[in-house]
């Protein structure tokens, strides 16, 4: 039995005529804080509800615990804790009240865990669910999700909608609860510096194919990022360490994909090389899917999609 915790096998889901995930590929480890990133419409919420067991996959399959999330009971979903993007709370409830409830209904629910981090976060109990603030929500809704000691955080974008304040406030919170759990991470967001700060792992979406699935290190050792002013009547290069090709005034942005000494000393017998700074996890990503304009990636990257991640063929 796989002791992976989290595992998408060739997974297709389609609504209509629109594929949105296509044979995606993806395990996660025990302990491992993996980011599934992607542009809008990219696949990443219908893979996370399909993974939940909300949808069901038209093609391949996904399990949790090694449980097919089709069939997860109530044992499973005691070891899942879930935050999603509307941080979704009873607005009848005060604080207090939703804690009470949660105790109520889960098992290994830790009131004294739950008392330290309220504090910590400036909650009050007596504070009523409405009259909240969107980051506030945000920090009782982790809180109250991590109260059960989950095994299994599923986060599907939940600093979306908060401000700079709050998600920095948000993401120390889930920070230091990752630092008391150690539990493993499964979570989407827009907002990529936070995803530098927590993520061990990366996984990248592209209409609904799995481009890559790498460590954030070896992410950015293996692809630079350079600009090259050509001689005259020299043309862009090309070849397999070349994964984008963007024209710039007076030459071309490269971003390279493991270049060999050999493609660096070309570059420089043919033109003039510049050598950028180690590219951050945005400057990756865009390269890498969009916006359209050509050289825009659209195959996975094979060295960068272990063996039998990578995305299969659309329906």
């Amino acid at each position: 039995m796989s002791k992976d915790v989290v595992v998408f096998d060739r997974v297709e889901r389609w609504f209509g005529v629109h594929t949105v995930l296509r044979g995606l590929s993806v395990r996660v480890q025990p302990g491992t804080v993996y980011a599934l990133l992607g542009r809008n419409g990219a696949g990443k919420t219908t893979a996370l509800r399909i993974l939940l067991g909300f949808l069901h996959p038209h093609e391949g399959s996904a399990t949790v615990f090694g449980c097919d999330s089709r069939d997860l009971g109530p044992g499973e979903r005691a070891r899942i804790g879930y935050v999603g993007e509307d941080h979704r709370l009873y607005p009848t409830m005060s604080v207090g009240d939703a804690i009470a409830f949660e105790k109520d209904t889960r098992p290994a629910f830790r009131a004294a865990f739950v008392e330290k981090a309220i504090e910590r976060c400036g909650l009050r109990r007596a504070q009523r669910i409405p009259r909240l603030s969107r980051g506030q929500r945000a920090q009782l809704s982790l809180i109250l999700a991590v109260a059960s000691d989950p095994e299994l955080l599923i986060c599907d974008d939940p600093a979306l909608g908060l401000d700079a304040v709050m998600r920095r406030e948000f993401l120390d919170a889930l920070v230091d609860l990752l630092a008391e759990t150690g539990c493993t991470v499964l979570f989407s967001s827009h907002f990529l510096g936070d995803v530098e700060r927590i993520a061990d792992r990366v996984g990248i979406l592209h209409d609904g194919a799995l481009l890559v699935d790498a460590t954030l290190d070896d992410l950015k050792r293996r692809i630079v990022r350079c600009g090259w002013s050509p001689a005259a009547g020299e043309t862009a290069p090309g070849g397999p360490n070349v994964l984008r090709v963007a024209p710039r005034r007076g030459g071309f942005d490269l971003t390279l994909l493991d270049p060999t000494p050999e493609l660096f000393a070309s570059l420089r017998a043919h033109g003039e090389l510049a050598e950028a700074p180690t590219p951050t996890l945005e400057d990756l990503f865009l390269d890498l899917t969009g916006p359209e304009r050509p050289g825009m990636l659209r195959e996975p990257l094979d060295d960068l999609v272990s063996p039998g991640r990578a995305a299969g063929g659309a329906r």
